[in-house]
Formats: C-alpha cells, structure tokens, sequence
C-alpha cells in the first residue's frame, strides 16, 4: 500500500472523503512498521474531532439475525438524520488467517445508504471477536462525522466481554422459541450486558418472544439487582420495535452522560486500551526475539510429552527474553 502524506489523510477524513477515510483505515490496521508511525500521526491529529458519536456493540447467539438487526437499525438511524458507521467484525480462520468478509451483502439496504459506511474487518484471532485496530477504526470513523457508530462483534462468548470495554452501550441479540432460552447466553455477557433484545418477534413467534422477555427479566433480576439490563422485543425483518429499542439506548446513554459516567467511562478505556497495546507489542516482540523463537519448539514438545511442566517451561521462555528473571 503506497501511503498517503499525513495532511491529505487528515484533511480527507474531516471532510468526510470515503475513499481517504478507507485508506487511513487500511493505514491503521497495516502491520508494516513503517506504516505505524504514520497512522499514529494521524491518528493524534485528528483525536481532537472524536468522541461525539454513540458507540454500540452488537453481539448475538448464531442465526438470531444480527446483520438483518443491523440493516434495520441502521436504516432507521439514517432515516432520522444520524451519520451511521459500521464495524463489522468478521471470524478469521484459525487455519488459513481468511475471513468472509459478506457483511455489505447481508446489509443490503445500508450499504447504498449514502449516509452509512460499513467497514468489515476481520477479527484475525483477536479476543472477544474485536480487530485489534477497530478502537483506531472508531476513532477515524468519528472524525469523518459519524455519529452513531455500531460495532458488530463475532458470536457470544466469555471473551465477547471485551467488546464491553470499547463502547458505551452495549446490546445482546436473542432468539426466543429454540429450547431453553437462557442456555444460549453465557453469565460474562449478562454481566455486562445493557439491554438484551429478543429477535424475530414476528408471526407464531410473538407469544415465544414475549415468554422469553419474561424469562430473562426474572433471570437477569435475580443475577443483577437493581441494575438489571432493559429486555425488550423486536423484529429485524418487520421492522417493529427498533424505533423503542433505539430509544432506550438514547435513554440510556444520555443518562450516562449527565451524570459523568460515560466520561468516566471512556476516561477508563482509554487507559484499558493503552495497557492491550502494551500487552500485544509485549508478545510480538517475544515471539520475534531469536533466543525464543528457537527456544520454543522445543520446549512446546517437552510439555506435550509431559518432559516438562507448562511452568518450568514458561520460566525458561521469560528467562531467554528477560534473563534477569533467571536470577
């Protein structure tokens, strides 16, 4: 990728240019070096225009139909004057690195939305489904004026909580009528979850919804009380009940704002996300220091065959990396 210089990139994302705003994009998730200092310029440059959107994380349990939700939303959104980005963040395999990357054919209507930008990405492994670029993502996204940004993240899971820690309002997709309803959601997520919509409450399906609207509430009351998440009911294909959910999540943001939590909030993700890029340089440069990558086989083979503990082991990988620490 030939790089731009950093005053066309800043200048494109601020007048809202697509194209430089894909491009700052594919800057920022570069893993070539001299690519970084660069992205980091601009990056700072324009960190004084974001901050103004609503960030909310979307995750949901396999075929509640979470880009159809999506779609829906989003046309909403744009249909009452909002600027709507989206960060859909694709599986990549564990095999090959590959990802799908469909998301602007299952969000057909909001991808010729001149008002939406949908961005897919892929989750290259990363914990909890998120990109490891998609905070800098959000940011470039927010300069270039959106002001509704969705992060749609990969399933439900305990590691799905990290989405948590990059948005300010953050919604679970369920389905109703697919056995036990609270099987299909794990406790981290109801943890940390702000509002829980049950799907596809359409057709023969309405009354299943509504039971299982009755089931989380009781079940959410039990695990967080007085602090229980909004449950509510919807319908992606019809259209319904999008409009209310919206609303509360407006509801509950703007609380959040009046109060001086959500920029408590966003003061803590900051500092979260500052100590993750020291974690994922701290491995990178381990994995590439000779003495370990040399180490390595061997010691993974002598814990497979029971040779040596996952201790002793890792003692002596911390030891080639940091020899002070043999001491």
């Amino acid at each position: 990728m030939k790089s731009l210089p950093a005053d066309t990139y800043v200048e494109g994302v601020r007048a809202g240019d697509r194209a430089v705003l894909a491009r700052a994009i594919t800057l920022v998730e570069s893993e070539h070096p001299r690519h970084a200092a660069l992205a980091q310029e601009v990056l700072t440059r324009l960190l004084p225009h974001t901050g103004r959107s609503r960030r909310v994380g979307i995750s949901g349990v396999p075929g509640v139909g979470k880009s159809t939700f999506i779609d829906a939303l989003g046309m909403h959104l744009v249909g009452s004057g909002h600027q709507v980005a989206v960060l859909a963040i694709d599986p990549s395999s564990s095999v090959s690195g590959g990802s799908i990357l469909g998301d602007k054919t299952r969000m057909s209507r909001l991808a010729r939305a001149p008002a939406a930008y949908i961005r897919p990405s892929p989750s290259s492994g990363t914990l909890g489904g998120v990109a490891r670029k998609t905070r800098e993502t959000l940011l470039l996204c927010e300069a270039a004026g959106f002001d509704v940004v969705l992060v749609e993240t990969v399933g439900v899971g305990q590691s799905e909580t990290v989405v948590a820690d990059l948005v300010d309002f953050y919604l679970v997709l369920m389905l109703a009528g697919a056995g036990d309803e609270l099987q299909g959601i794990k406790r981290g997520i109801l943890e940390v979850a702000d509002m829980v919509a049950i799907n596809k409450a359409d057709g023969d399906n309405k009354l299943h919804a509504a039971q299982a609207r009755a089931q989380y509430r009781a079940a959410l009351h039990l695990m967080r009380p007085g602090a229980e998440p909004v449950v509510t009911t919807c319908s992606a294909m019809e259209g319904t009940g999008i409009d209310t959910l919206w609303d509360s999540v407006e509801s509950a943001v703007a609380q959040r704002e009046a109060s001086g939590e959500l920029a408590l909030r966003r003061t803590r993700q900051q500092v979260g996300w500052m100590w993750a890029m020291v974690h994922d340089g701290l491995r990178a440069a381990l994995r590439a220091h000779p003495e370990v990558s040399a180490l390595i086989p061997s010691l993974e083979e002598d814990v497979r065959e029971g040779r040596a503990t996952p201790t002793s082991a890792a003692l002596r990988v911390l030891g080639a990396f940091l020899p002070q620490t043999q001491a």
